[in-house]
């Protein structure tokens, strides 16, 4: 028997959920709560093996809930179970340690299945939300250097070589001031200091390669 807890504020959507995972035969429901602190409460008492979590209650939210019951409870998987998806909810959530994402558009059987494949080790991802995931990852794989713009790129390859702004001015045809607000944009969107980092940044990336 997998143990459930149901945490949610809606007292209609809590109850129509419990009516539904009691006739499920390998679900047992050691309560339900309507808030967060009731929710980590009740974890502490029952020790499920599956929450179903809603995100936005009063007296804490599903967020702070969720990071107090992995704290005591760490085997527990917590579905985040809300209508929201938004980054402000949805990475805050996983980051606190929420095990699936899925939306209250899930049918019964939806969220009952998501509870049988926690139980078994096997995330269930919103696709919205896992989407976003995705864009964060693929943006988080971004070097410092991809924001460049060309002229900034071919101004740092300069920095590289060697060359001073009136040098670089000369090669590129632009003048000194617009060299310099070339050179403090380059410093501040890779992160670095001064030019003899950024030479080092350079060519630490390889991006003299060509």
């Amino acid at each position: 028997m997998i143990r459930v807890a149901v945490v949610d504020d809606h007292e209609v959507v809590r109850k129509g959920v419990l009516a539904y995972l009691k006739t499920e035969p390998d679900l047992d429901i050691v309560g339900d709560a309507s808030s967060g602190n009731q929710g980590v409460e009740l974890a502490k008492k029952t020790k499920p093996d599956v929450v179903l979590m809603d995100l936005i209650m009063e007296n804490g939210n599903g967020i702070e809930a969720t990071k107090e019951i992995m704290e005591f409870l760490p085997t527990c998987k917590i579905i985040i179970l809300t209508s929201y998806y938004d980054d402000e909810q949805v990475f805050p959530a996983l980051e606190a340690g929420a095990f699936s994402y899925i939306l209250k558009t899930s049918s019964a059987a939806e969220i009952a299945e998501a509870i049988k494949k926690a139980h078994k080790g096997e995330t269930v991802i919103e696709a919205k939300v896992a989407g976003k995931m995705m864009n964060r990852f693929r943006t988080s794989e971004m070097q410092p250097h991809h924001d460049l713009t060309d002229r900034e790129l071919e101004v740092l390859m300069c920095i590289g070589e060697g060359m001073t702004n009136q040098e670089i001015g000369e090669k590129l045809f632009i003048g000194i001031k617009t060299v310099k607000t070339h050179v403090s944009n380059i410093l501040s969107k890779l992160n670095v200091h001064d030019r003899t980092q950024a030479a080092v940044y350079a060519h630490k990336n390889k991006l003299f390669s060509d």
